[in-house]
């Protein structure tokens, strides 16, 4: 997004969240210009998380023996047939913490004059509806892909870039159609079984 805006300054680019725009949706979205959102919309989450299981005592247990053979003291720090140790678990920590502070920055200068950058709830991982996205300055305004393409960029008609399909995506575009219904049919007529 941010290389198509340099390659052309003079166009406008806006996001818009119709369900769904947190964490990484949000971090997308804050590339474009504007963000709107619905009202009921899911806006912000701007952290970083990473998480798992820990089976160690489930194997004990049930009599496995686990084999792990690896190059590197730390290459299955993330295991989770192994017990957690405190120093990687302060190495990952600050690795994420390194990619928070990315993300914040990528906001920060995107919503430059728009959010309080002293208000850490921004920042904590928190997740908004539409309404109060707009209050924080998360958002521009609360508007679906139609209505600003409408009523903010005076479009009627939308246009859908995407990119070009090869010639065995083109050709083999009507099976996937004719599949597609074939199931679809099957599945609301209930004449079908799978095993």
């Amino acid at each position: 997004i941010i290389r198509l805006k340099l390659l052309h300054p003079e166009k406008k680019v806006y996001s818009v969240i119709s369900d769904l725009g947190a964490s990484g949706g949000y971090y997308i979205a804050a590339a474009a210009d504007e963000i709107y959102a619905n009202r009921a919309s899911l806006v912000g989450s701007i952290g970083v998380t990473a998480s798992g299981f820990g089976f160690v005592n489930l194997i004990d247990k049930v009599g496995v023996e686990r084999r792990t053979y690896t190059s590197g003291s730390n290459k299955n720090f993330l295991d989770p047939f192994l017990a957690s140790n405190s120093d990687q678990g302060v190495f990952w920590s600050s690795v994420l913490g390194g990619v928070h502070e990315q993300f914040k920055d990528v906001v920060i200068q995107s919503r430059k004059g728009k959010i309080d950058i002293a208000n850490k709830e921004l920042f904590s991982g928190l997740i908004w509806n539409g309404e109060q996205a707009l209050k924080l300055g998360l958002i521009d305004g609360l508007e679906s892909a139609g209505s600003l393409s409408r009523d903010v960029i005076g479009e009627e008609e939308i246009r859908i870039y995407e990119r070009k399909k090869t010639a065995v995506e083109q050709l083999l575009s009507p099976l996937k159609t004719e599949f597609k219904s074939t199931i679809d049919t099957l599945s609301t007529t209930g004449n079908y079984s799978l095993y």
